[in-house]
Formats: C-alpha cells, structure tokens, sequence
C-alpha cells in the first residue's frame, strides 16, 4: 500500500467547507464522513479531513489557533501546468478564498497562495520537471 496523507484541518462550518472543496476539485468520501467531519479526497495519496472544531478538539489538548490570525502550516499543492495552477486559484476565489501570497513565477516555477474559508492555506504552484530532474550540484541560484 502507498503511503496516504491525510490533513486534519478544524472548520467553523461543516458544510461550507465542503462545498468550498467541492468546487475546487476535491470528492466527498461519504464513507468517512458524518455531521462532525468530511473526507475530502484531492487523489488517491492526499485527503483532506475537515473537522468540524469539537470533532478536532477530541484528537488533542492544545487550542485551535486562529488560522484568520495565525499560520500552524502551509498546505501546498503541486500541478503539470502553470494554466492549471490559474484555474485552480480562480476557482477558489470563486468559492471564497482569499489571496494568501500574489502569484509569483521564478522561470522555473509558478505559484501563489490563498486562504480558504477558514483561513488555512494552501499553496497551488508548477515546477518545470527539467529543474527538478537537475542533479544536486547543477542547480544555479535563481
């Protein structure tokens, strides 16, 4: 079996959440999924478990931060195009993101940032497999 990447993230609504997942690509798993938390699958190797904040609070003693306020972590997610990295953003805003980082493109890579709707960020971005494919002593200062 592959390893699989689950990524627990407190949400203030449940329902909107998964909407907001929904539009922008991710598939409701309902066999994981209840009034308390939603699994949202991006692919076979990456799920999103949105938990609403008392199903979150079960797993641990330590306080939700304020992802509004705050960043705990920075969730990224890595695409084939640069166009893709585009449609992706447009979509989120579109379903209520916010504009975490303006888009940025290095040459050999593009990206930005937003917020969904609970503030927790996700990072959409394209690397030019050339570039990665270079070896470790190769790579120049961009």
């Amino acid at each position: 079996m592959k390893p699989i990447v689950f990524i627990n993230l407190p949400v203030a609504d449940l329902a909107a959440s998964m909407k907001f997942y929904n539009t922008i690509g991710f598939i409701n798993n309902p066999q994981f999924t209840d009034d308390t938390a939603a699994c949202m699958v991006y692919s076979e190797e990456i799920m999103v478990m949105l938990l609403t904040h008392e199903k979150f609070q079960s797993f641990t003693t330590k306080a939700i931060s304020n992802s509004h306020t705050h960043a705990q972590v920075m969730n990224a997610l890595a695409f084939e195009t640069k166009d893709k990295v585009d449609e992706l953003t447009d979509l989120a805003h579109y379903a209520g993101a916010t504009e975490a980082r303006p888009k940025s493109d290095y040459g050999f890579m593009y990206g930005t940032a937003i917020n969904d709707l609970d503030g927790h960020i996700w990072e959409f971005f394209w690397m030019d497999p050339t570039y990665i494919e270079k070896s470790e002593g190769e790579f120049e200062n961009q």
